[in-house]
């Protein structure tokens, strides 16, 4: 670190501005919460004099919005932008090199996440601009399958072409196929480069794939032919041995220019179907030790494999922070946001979620730093062992951060431990996943590992320059998208009925407001309670021409419109001060009440069924395989309903009984002559309508693939219909 006089006169490697809207939302905070009392003493009161099932359900609800909401209030407590000053490393280095960099991609399945997209994303990382001799290139491949073994032998041959190609040439976009995908200056050697050789590469990878094995003529050399002959008639995806393959090496592999490649390691970690394997975090542990024994560099980058890098300079931004003597003793890692390419112009699924990846951890950078997010993050490596001022000692000294390797990556004692460090059993009666590494016990792996290393004492930072680190695929299906955010409930959940909960746990570790800031993500799912009801009980009742919610007459008309247009408003700001659009804010707050009627409800009700001994389906992987004909509906900005998912019934039940009381409350406004309509409930009938408009559209109106299944619509109007004269009748 350095004395307190050197320390003092480094130069600035970045800057944090307070966000302009920080002093306005503190008093809005203040204001709106006297509303929230209010309602909630009214909803007391009513509750006293009159108790009934409704009057009950909306306190709940209202509740479980105020908890949410004021919970939120901790991302806009301290906002903070942040600048890097990369001019300034070179100074602050002195002449000292920089130091080494292991990099983490995870895939576990070739047909659901192509190998192609693999490979782009692993040579747009070798090609940073950064010294490639301290770049290590790790490929975790828990799907154990062979055909993506043979893209990334295909890789590391072209690599020695596109390294030096991405060098003479200045290309920022440094995955292969986002860079041909551009209009780029043509020249004879780009020719070259894409026609001879991508081309030729990709041609052979999908041609693999297709056929699901490899096939002999393109293999020529026999060390690769004995690597694949592991694959045996006994391997199988969920058992097998170890497999680890060095596919480049530095020192030894050169690129066409002569300077030496980065290391590219492929690991398929051993596989029993007696042995849990943990999903992702097992993956990254086995990284993890694999990279301790073989390079054990002090900054590691874990990345999806469909996440490509979009600027070879963001190791060097993640630098400013990471050696920064003021903040590096307790930094644990920088985290950068996800952003995502190929949306369409509207974002319809709201697949940026952009309060997730980008507003809301700018209110986390302001307190102790932004959670992990599983990709886009540069870790010290020693913030996996321990708490800053508690080291967790490993139980092989190679495996400690402090470890120093001497020897090449492929000495016999460095792989005769890699394979006893990636075996099935290797962590039994250890503290992997517990107290060293990633953390095991969620299915968001990512979210509770961040939030551990945050109660150990760690901070982090959030950097987002003004171009986009990291690319990456979002789902252009509703039911990919509603998918991965049923995995997220769950996994949530068990973070929140854990002994690690948010509300007591991390409080206590990291304070008020980051234990709100945290529990708002835990607690995701219960917005079905809220969502649910007011979904379907007001208008219910206004098909029965019962009141549950103030006339116009009734001071408390004004204090729920202030109330909606509030929350409403606040966040609507929150979304265009970010650089969002009005029609993509109008995609995110419909794709939350859709959420809050399939992902969060159903995620909610398989954490029920598990907890109590009902087996479920366990972990999906997000299908990353674009069909053609969808990909053009998707651009046309038409929801795909053609699978026949469960998930679709309650949110086009709640379409349909809305339709029906937005049209009778209108039909009561004409016919009652005092005029004394239950404003409110038609409002919310309304305001829900124009939100279901691509539900109707796909129940009626369309005649393609991506329709509403036939079956779906019977059965929601069926229970629609079922529910209004349940209704009528008690």
């Amino acid at each position: 670190m350095g004395s307190p006089t050197t320390a003092h006169s480094l130069p600035l490697l970045h800057t944090a501005e307070l966000s302009r809207a920080t002093y306005f939302n503190r008093v809005f905070t203040v204001v709106y919460t006297c509303a929230i009392l209010a309602l909630l003493y009214r909803h007391a009161v009513s509750l006293l004099h009159s108790p009934s099932f409704l009057s009950l359900s909306l306190l709940i609800s209202d509740v479980v919005l105020s908890f949410m909401w004021m919970t939120a209030q901790s991302f806009r407590y301290r906002p903070i932008h942040r600048r890097v000053c990369i001019d300034k490393l070179d100074e602050v280095m002195n002449g000292r090199g920089f130091p080494a960099l292991d990099v983490f991609i995870c895939t576990a399945d070739p047909y659901k996440e192509p190998p192609m997209s693999v490979v782009n994303t692993a040579l747009s990382l070798m090609a940073y601009d950064y010294p490639t001799d301290k770049v290590s290139v790790y490929v975790s491949d828990d799907g154990g399958s062979q055909l993506t073994l043979f893209a990334l032998m295909e890789a590391a041959k072209f690599a020695r072409e596109w390294l030096p190609f991405c060098r003479e040439k200045g290309i920022q976009e440094r995955a292969p196929e986002a860079y041909f995908s551009m209009s780029y200056p043509w020249c004879q050697r780009t020719q070259k480069v894409k026609v001879m050789m991508y081309d030729n590469m990709k041609e052979k990878v999908e041609n693999v794939v297709e056929k699901r094995k490899i096939v002999g003529k393109y293999i020529t050399v026999d060390r690769d032919w004995e690597a694949f002959k592991q694959w045996n008639k006994e391997f199988t995806r969920q058992d097998h041995p170890t497999v680890i393959q060095v596919l480049l090496e530095c020192g030894k592999d050169k690129d066409v220019g002569g300077q030496v490649m980065p290391n590219l390691i492929y690991l398929a970690r051993q596989k029993s179907i007696t042995s849990p394997h943990h999903f992702k975090a097992g993956a990254l542990n086995a990284l993890l030790r694999l990279s301790a024994i073989m390079t054990n560099a002090p900054v590691i980058l874990t990345q999806d494999c469909d996440m490509f890098s979009n600027d070879p300079l963001t190791p060097l931004r993640a630098l400013c922070y990471l050696l920064d003597p003021y903040v590096r003793p307790t930094l644990g890692y920088v985290q950068f946001p996800q952003c995502f390419y190929g949306l369409n112009k509207n974002d319809i699924y709201a697949a940026e979620v952009r309060r997730l990846f980008q507003i809301n951890p700018k209110g986390f950078d302001g307190l102790r730093g932004p959670n992990y997010v599983g990709t886009g993050c540069f870790f010290s490596r020693r913030a996996l062992f321990g708490g800053p001022s508690s080291f967790v000692e490993p139980e092989v000294p190679q495996l400690s951060p402090h470890h120093s390797v001497d020897e090449p990556i492929q000495s016999p004692q460095h792989l005769e431990l890699a394979q006893k460090v990636a075996s099935c059993d290797y962590e039994n009666q250890t503290l992997w996943g517990s107290k060293i590494g990633f953390r095991y016990g969620s299915l968001v792996e990512d979210f509770y590992t961040g939030y551990l290393l945050k109660c150990e004492g760690w901070k982090s930072i959030y950097c987002q320059p003004e171009k986009p680190a990291f690319l990456g695929d979002g789902p252009n299906n509703l039911v990919d998208a509603l998918s991965q955010l049923k995995r997220w409930s769950i996994g949530l959940l068990e973070v929140s009925f854990s002994k690690h909960c948010p509300l007591t746990f991390g409080v206590q570790s990291m304070g008020l407001l980051m234990g709100l800031a945290y529990s708002h993500y835990a607690f995701w799912p219960i917005w079905c309670i809220p969502l649910t009801v007011y979904a379907f009980l007001p208008q219910l009742a206004l098909l029965n021409r019962v009141s549950i919610l103030p006339m116009v007459s009734d001071p408390g008309f004004f204090l729920y419109a202030f109330l909606f247009v509030g929350a409403y408003g606040q966040d609507f700001l929150d979304f265009i001060l970010d650089g969002g659009t009005a029609q993509r804010w109008w995609s995110d707050q419909r794709m939350w009440m859709i959420r809050g009627l399939s992902s969060y409800l159903f995620g909610l009700l398989e954490f029920l069924v598990k907890n109590i001994g009902i087996a479920t389906l366990g972990f999906n992987l997000t299908n990353k395989v674009v069909d053609e004909q969808q990909s053009k509906r998707y651009e046309q900005e038409m929801f795909e309903f053609r699978v026949k998912s469960p998930m679709f019934v309650p949110m086009t039940t709640a379409a349909v009984v809305n339709l029906f009381s937005f049209l009778a409350g209108i039909v009561q406004f004409f016919n009652d002559e005092d005029k004394e309509v239950m404003h409110l409930q038609v409002l919310l009938a309304g305001f829900i309508v124009v939100n279901c408009w691509p539900i109707y559209e796909a129940m009626v109106l369309r005649a393609d693939k991506g329709k509403m299944p036939a079956k779906i619509s019977i059965i929601s109007t069926a229970l629609a219909l079922a529910l209004c004269i349940i209704f009528r009748y008690h």
